[in-house]
């Protein structure tokens, strides 16, 4: 009869868990207002926080956290999205004042109108892509994809923001 050695996990040496939110709160901030739009950007990141800080003490790797944290933020804003239902509006309901940017404080508000109006995943690639700065591989792990396919959202979502704006390639 043989016998089967199972080997526990190897113990990864990770950085501090502020050192990681040092390094990187900012790009983690800067994607969650994009995927998110400024209202609910900074929720979202904190959310993505939240989920950073419980899954970090098991991880199994220190690669590339950089992409881990950016990851987990654009699903934390998938997760925001999806959550939204249609809401009616009410019919004598004062106007809400909501306080964050206004698209004129943008540096260039037509190109953001734009980029709000590609569909989801479109939006979310190519926002993954230059706002987060992650390379075509990341922008799939993130969109949970292959990187050909977060290539032809790009491409497509690039093609329609010429389009939209009428800039010529």
């Amino acid at each position: 009869m043989r016998s089967t050695v199972v080997m526990a996990p190897e113990k990864v040496l990770l950085p501090p868990f502020q050192a990681l939110v040092d390094e990187h709160w900012r790009d983690v901030a800067r994607l969650a207002r994009a995927l998110a739009g400024p209202v609910d950007g900074d929720d979202v990141a904190q959310r993505a926080w939240e989920k950073a800080f419980a899954a970090y003490p098991g991880l199994t790797s220190a690669k590339n956290l950089r992409s881990w944290l950016l990851t987990i933020t654009a699903r934390c804003a998938t997760d925001l999205h999806r959550a939204r239902k249609p809401q009616r509006p009410l019919d004598e309901a004062p106007p809400v004042a909501v306080e964050g940017p206004d698209a004129a404080d943008w540096p260039d508000p037509d190109l953001w109108q734009a980029v709000n109006e590609l569909p989801e995943r479109q939006r979310f690639a190519i926002t993954l892509k230059y706002v987060g700065d992650l390379d075509h591989h990341g922008v799939a792990a993130s969109l949970d994809t292959t990187p050909a396919a977060s290539r032809r959202l790009v491409s497509d979502a690039l093609a329609a923001l010429r389009s939209k704006l009428g800039v010529n390639a």
